[in-house]
């Protein structure tokens, strides 16, 4: 357990101590450049991870976090291509089992997914980055494709909660590792990576579109088992899709642990030498050594490394000490606080609306005489081909001087709402499809931002449980969501109307945040 306060009888403290000229950055960022500002966490933390982020920085992007990118990306797929995985089975399953409240299909994701979030996010803290982060997607593909084996509405109901355990894990790991390796002049990459949030949903609705509108049971119609195979294909091609990307992980890339992770858990010279093996891959050279990072250290300061010590070190990482540090001063208090709001409400909304689009399509289209399931899934395909360029889209906005990350997730958070009260004018499917769409572009521009701005506002050893803290909202939150379609009507406009409030009341939370993290480095 280290003892992080600096001394201040016996010399220098940590940032005075700092050393400044050994790492120079090759971009614009100087030693103030960090989205947290001086003073708000651990000094002797914060004054290595300013000499870690430099000796990124002047690595620079290489074929390492190239390669990070991809595999990362993979995390962000699955992140959005099971809830949509669930959506759209929800009508063919509803059709074959007659469950009395189908909703239930969708709260036992959630369970799943809060579950996830609070076992690898707060874990990924304790346990480390790397396990995680391989295990997720495994998780996820063998409940995924054992699936297809559900005899009931029961069973399907279990796989679910099993599957979506995993997939829970995948953006409070990811995220995490990821930030902590890129240099602060490319941290937009983390916007970026929403690219594959979005076609992964496009990737679903593609295949789903010939299984799921060909090989599943018509609305309203008998339903045999043998008529309604569709979904059972559909599952076990998306959890091979989720192996695959999990066995490219396991066996083509080797990950290594973060270095500010390994820093924070005082293991200086570990965390030095990923910093080197980072260098290496990339074809280049880093001159940090560990005496830049104890020079960052005041007199007297030591850290307990036996035995006895680490085991009690693990017990005390269990408790809340980590949480406490997130609203140790009145502005992370603030800034922790609104966005754990932030993504509670968008918990909410979106699942109260996206996770029944199929379902509102088909009992839609079927009152304006074309609700077949063919069209259900050739509509949901189209709405999903729009969000991909929303992804790309928020990663050039949140680079601009006047919008930045904030201004990006306001707008486009309250653009959201805006399209879904639209919605509810629809007098024909065409109309409706288009406002989906807008629905469907301005949320993938939300989603994009929100999942690499979170992350930048906690500092590193309690970015797992602030991704996890946030993580958890937004599940229990969804829990909700299922429950209100179970005593509301989907056939009215009162889920819309409740999930567009929701949407515009939380981009204007967002305004309301201390850090805007544009043009500054991740501690």
């Amino acid at each position: 357990m280290e003892d992080r306060k600096p001394n201040s009888k016996t010399g220098p403290t940590a940032l005075e101590t700092a050393p400044k000229s050994e790492h120079r950055t090759t971009g614009k960022l100087s030693d103030d450049d960090a989205i947290i500002p001086q003073g708000q966490i651990d000094p002797v933390f914060e004054a290595k991870a300013r000499v870690l982020n430099r000796a990124i920085q002047d690595i620079g992007m290489g074929w390492y976090q190239w390669q990070l990118f991809v595999v990362v990306g993979f995390g962000w797929a699955s992140d959005n291509l099971w809830p949509i995985v669930t959506s759209l089975i929800f009508t063919p399953i509803a059709n074959e089992f007659h469950p009395s409240r189908p909703p239930l299909l969708s709260l036992s994701q959630n369970i799943g997914l809060l579950a996830g979030a609070i076992f690898w996010g707060f874990g990924c803290d304790i346990f480390g980055r790397k396990l995680a982060f391989t295990l997720t997607l495994g998780v996820t593909a063998v409940f995924g494709m054992a699936a297809a084996g559900a005899p009931n509405f029961a069973g399907i109901g279990v796989f679910a909660a099993l599957w979506s355990f995993g997939v829970g894990g995948n953006l409070p790991v990811d995220s995490a590792i990821f930030l902590e390796f890129l240099p602060a002049s490319h941290q937009f990459l983390l916007t970026i990576l929403s690219i594959d949030w979005a076609l992964a949903q496009l990737i679903a609705t593609l295949i789903a579109w010939p299984l799921l509108g060909n090989l599943t049971c018509q609305q309203d119609t008998a339903c045999r088992k043998s008529d309604n195979m569709g979904w059972r294909y559909f599952v076990i091609t998306m959890g091979g899709l989720t192996l695959i990307m999990f066995l490219i992980r396991f066996l083509c890339f080797t990950i290594f642990e973060s270095p500010k992770y390994l820093m924070g858990k005082g293991n200086d010279e570990e965390a030095v030498r990923m910093v080197h093996e980072v260098a290496r891959r990339n074809g280049k050279t880093s001159s940090l050594t560990v005496a830049d990072l104890k020079a960052c250290e005041p007199e007297g300061y030591v850290h307990r490394a036996n035995v006895a010590d680490a085991v009690k070190r693990r017990l005390e990482d269990v408790k809340f000490d980590r949480v406490r540090t997130l609203f140790s001063t009145r502005r992370l208090a603030l800034s922790t606080g609104m966005i754990m709001a932030v993504w509670a409400f968008i918990g909410l909304g979106y699942p109260l609306y996206n996770a029944f689009i199929p379902y509102i399509q088909a009992i839609k289209g079927a009152e304006f005489g074309d609700g077949s399931t063919y069209l259900t899934y050739r509509n949901s395909l189209i709405i999903a081909a729009i969000g991909v360029p929303g992804a790309l889209l928020g990663g050039y906005l949140v680079e601009l001087p006047r919008l930045g990350r904030k201004g990006t997730l306001s707008i486009s958070t309250i653009l959201t709402g805006v399209f879904l009260y639209c919605s509810t004018t629809a007098l024909n499917s065409a109309a409706l499809l288009g406002w989906q769409c807008a629905f469907n572009f301005c949320s993938n521009i939300m989603y994009a931002v929100l999942y690499s701005f979170t992350p930048e506002l906690f500092p590193t050893p309690e970015r797992g449980t602030g991704n996890a803290l946030t993580a958890t909202c937004n599940r229990i939150f969804g829990i909700m969501a299922p429950i209100i379609a179970m005593f509301a009507d989907l056939r009215t406009s009162a889920p819309v109307y409740t999930s567009g409030a929701l949407f515009i009341f939380s981009g204007l939370l967002v305004l309301a945040l201390p850090f805007e993290s544009r043009g500054k480095a991740a501690l």
